[in-house]
């Protein structure tokens, strides 16, 4: 469900599409993309990253003409080519001008963060193009940032002890306007802070936390930036026909954020072993692994292998069909665990 296929052909050897472009941080996972011709293309949303869907346009035009916005219809040469005057650009199509460009953009904004327009809805101020352009279209990614004003963060501790109580959610933080949710275009207006001892006082947002940049996949790895860059990569692309199936599976003593945010942690996927790197014998036997025979005889590693077969049942001719059964457990072919095809009328 997280995963971006973009309209390019694989087969080009060309760098730039495959690349994470800056505009992208926080909004794409950096490691999970797959090996091969697809490396790059195939990207992964991130933790937190958000897909916005349609919204109504007729209220917000209607809003923005009450705003100030003047039809282009009516304004002279003069007034059109305005120093301090800027388009209005909604959903890609012009509204009109607006003279006062910063204080148009600060009430869409509080009317966002007071729960009056749709909380995707973004504004964004472009003083090289002099153009404001709004959003509320769907396919547009965003994330949720903590808002801070004059160098304060808005969510206090009082905050997060009432949503480790149970008494508050994220939604009702969205709804009180304590965090908000920006896209790429409206990042461009901000100054994030990627923690709270960064904040200035120009600061505009403050990362909820710095781990979210990470997909749900690559947070599974504990100390990912301890790893060289590939080995994360591989480790999140591996696609296994065979399903083993551990016998004395354990609940992992290492754990990341997200393994608790995902319930990874609530069932067992591995068994934590003892490892000891270490020289044995003076033999130099590079990557290979001397296993403890005491360990293996309790049980240790035990698993059981599920194989994916298919077949295909034919019927014939003279009214006869292929069937699937199951093989004997008992027998000379007992040893043999293998599909049997029998023929039968």
């Amino acid at each position: 469900m997280t995963r971006i296929l973009p309209q390019f052909e694989k087969s080009r050897k060309v760098s730039g599409p495959r690349a994470l472009q800056p505009s992208q941080w926080g909004m794409l996972c950096p490691c999970d993309t797959p090996e091969g011709e697809a490396c790059g293309l195939v990207k992964n949303l991130a933790l937190m990253t958000h897909v916005t869907t349609d919204e109504e346009e007729s209220p917000l035009i209607t809003l923005c003409y009450t705003l100030g916005v003047e039809d282009l219809a009516f304004l002279s040469g003069e007034e059109l080519h305005a120093p301090n005057s800027y388009l209005v650009i909604f959903n890609g199509h012009i509204l009109g001008k607006h003279r006062r460009p910063q204080a148009f953009s600060t009430s869409i904004r509080m009317l966002r963060r007071a729960g009056k327009v749709g909380e995707f809805v973004s504004v964004f101020v472009n003083e090289k193009q002099r153009c404001v352009y709004l959003a509320s279209d769907g396919g547009r990614v965003c994330r949720p940032l903590v808002i801070v004003e004059k160098g304060w963060s808005k969510v206090k501790e009082h905050h997060m002890k009432e949503l480790a109580d149970g008494v508050s959610t994220f939604d009702d933080f969205l709804r009180e306007g304590l965090i908000e949710y920006l896209d790429v275009n409206e990042e461009n207006n901000a100054l994030i802070a990627l923690y709270e001892k960064d904040v200035k006082p120009e600061t505009t947002h403050l990362e909820i936390e710095p781990f979210t940049i990470l997909g749900v996949c690559a947070g599974l790895i504990p100390y990912p930036h301890h790893n060289q860059s590939p080995r994360n990569t591989y480790q999140l692309c591996r696609m296994d026909t065979l399903l083993y199936l551990l016998v004395y599976p354990q609940r992992p003593l290492l754990t990341t954020r997200t393994i608790e945010l995902v319930g990874y942690d609530k069932l067992g996927a591995g068994q934590n072993a003892t490892v000891a790197v270490m020289s044995y014998s003076g033999y130099d036997i590079e990557d290979a692994i001397v296993m403890n025979k005491a360990s293996l005889d309790r049980g240790f590693g035990r698993c059981i292998v599920m194989k994916r077969l298919s077949a295909i049942n034919q019927k014939y001719d003279n009214n006869t069909q292929d069937r699937i059964i199951r093989p004997d457990r008992e027998g000379s072919d007992a040893a043999r665990m293998q599909v049997v095809h029998i023929r039968c009328t």
